[in-house]
Formats: C-alpha cells, sequence, structure tokens
C-alpha cells in the first residue's frame, strides 16, 4: 500500500501556468552543457567545448575558469555534469572514469576512482551525472552499465539500483539525476523521469512523451526541459503537478537547462545563460 500511494503521489498532471519576461543575458561559454547554482547564489558551469568549469555570479561577473582537457587532477575530458552546495563542488569526468571534487573556490580536493577497483561491484565507468543527498551520500549516473551507484560520504561504495534487476523501474538510457530535499532520487531516462527513494526502491515512472533533456532541482523547486517546453514542480507541495513555463521568443531545441533561483529563471543555452523574471 505504501508504494501505491507514492505512485499516486508521483504521477505528474501537466498544466499550464506561469509566463516569464527576458530580463538579461549573462556568461560566454564555448558549448556549455551543465548548469547547477549554489543556495548562495554560485552559478556553476560546465563547457564541453573547452573542458571547463566556470563560475558566475547572479550578475554575469565571471569568478572563475578553471580546467582544460587533460587527464590530472586540474583538467578534464568531457565534464558532463556539474553539482554545487556552498562549499563544494562535484564535476562529472565523464571520459576519465571519474567524479572530481573540489572546493568553493575550484581547488581540486579528491577524485573518486573505482574503474579499476578490485570489487566488481563498485566499478564504473563514463560517469554523466552526479548529485548528494542532504545526509551527504553521492549518486551518480555509471552511463557504462545503466545504473545509478550511491557512495558515502567517505567515498566507499554502498549499493547500485535501476539495474537489470529493477523490473519496471530498470533504466535503458539515463542521462541526469537530481536530489530533492527529502533524499528522492529523480532520473532521466529516454522520455520518462523515474523516481527512486534514497534506498534504491522504485516508487514511480511517467513520460513527458518527448525527450528530456535536463532534470534539476534547487530549493525544492523540481525544474525539467524537454525539447517541447520547460516544466516546474513545486515538491513541497501536496499537489503533483508539472507547470509550464513560457518564454517568449526563444526556440526551446537550443535550451540545455534550466533553473528557478531567487524568483528568476535561468536558461541555459550552449553560448550563454539567459536571465528570465516572472511576469505578475
Amino acid at each position: 500500500m505504501y508504494k501505491s500511494l507514492l505512485v499516486i503521489l508521483f504521477s505528474y498532471t501537466l498544466v499550464f501556468s506561469q509566463s516569464y519576461e527576458f530580463y538579461s543575458s549573462i556568461g560566454k561559454f564555448n558549448n556549455a552543457g551543465s548548469l547547477y547554482i549554489t543556495a548562495n547564489g554560485i552559478i556553476c558551469v560546465s563547457d564541453f567545448g573547452k573542458d571547463e568549469i566556470v563560475m558566475l555570479d547572479t550578475l554575469g561577473n565571471n569568478l572563475k575558469s578553471f580546467g582544460g582537457y587533460g587527464w590530472d587532477e586540474n583538467s578534464f575530458d568531457d565534464p558532463s555534469d556539474v553539482f554545487a552546495d556552498p562549499l563544494t563542488i562535484y564535476v562529472a569526468d565523464k571520459n576519465n572514469h571519474s567524479i572530481k571534487r573540489f572546493d568553493k573556490n575550484l581547488n581540486y580536493v579528491s577524485s573518486l576512482y573505482k574503474r579499476e577497483s578490485e570489487n566488481a561491484e563498485e566499478q564504473f565507468g563514463y560517469p554523466i551525472s552526479c548529485a548528494t543527498s542532504n545526509m551527504g551520500d553521492l549518486y551518480i549516473i555509471d552511463s557504462e552499465n545503466y545504473r545509478i551507484m550511491k557512495f558515502d560520504i567517505f567515498g566507499n561504495y554502498v549499493f547500485s539500483f535501476g539495474g537489470l534487476d529493477a523490473g519496471v523501474f530498470q533504466l535503458e538510457n539515463p542521462l541526469q539525476l537530481a536530489i530533492s530535499s527529502a533524499n528522492i532520487i529523480y532520473v532521466i531516462d529516454g522520455s520518462d523521469i523515474v523516481i527512486f527513494d534514497q534506498y534504491g526502491n522504485g516508487i514511480s515512472r511517467f513520460s513527458l512523451n518527448t525527450k528530456i533533456k535536463s532534470v534539476r532541482i534547487l530549493f525544492d523547486k523540481l525544474v525539467v526541459c524537454t525539447e517541447e517546453g520547460i516544466y516546474y514542480s513545486d515538491l513541497r507541495s501536496q499537489e503533483s503537478k508539472l507547470n509550464k513555463i513560457i518564454v517568449e521568443s526563444l526556440e526551446l531545441k537550443k535550451i540545455v537547462s534550466a533553473l528557478l533561483f531567487n524568483n528568476k529563471l535561468y536558461i541555459l543555452l550552449n553560448e550563454s545563460i539567459l536571465v528570465f523574471t516572472k511576469i505578475n
């Protein structure tokens, strides 16, 4: 019965809702691929084109650019995803098969690399997304094995889920994940969002019937970008609705990712970030 209630809870209904108007354009990137904003307003962008992580403030001032192509601790080979809190920045360094951890100033701290581990269960390759829970656990998408892996705060392997034994919650093409304050994990799988609890149990999956590009959560505001639109849901609300965000004069196919922060909508394109304000 518990699972049945959760399935109902996360059976989203699409509704039309808020409109946003253009406010400003910030940042300049070669080929941006991922966006996150910390609670204290630092914007982190992974730039595929330069194999860099770029830090901006919300006014668009470039605080720091870091990286470049390579294999050592200070470089990347396809930084597929970036996740950050006020103290730590995590980068899914795809072709280096690692999750790299940096402090708030982008000073290198450590790497999680398990490709050559003696424990076959904890080996992963080509990680393409990562995020931490409020318990400090790190979740990553192991794109080589089409599953989610969980590591504790010390980098110890805990378990994996979403694999061949997951039944209807098996992941076929996981792309990106995001975690709510209740430690619920949302995973893009083609045109579906698949939802798991922190123990790897499948809760629900629902389809948007179109390719999903990005899923991000900040302050429990879930933002989903698809080829047909941008949607958000307040995860603290008892109503499970995906509200469509309407932005004028913007080609949807150009959108890479988006986040809501301090009543503004930040939309990542390959070359810049567009900032929109809500129309009252």
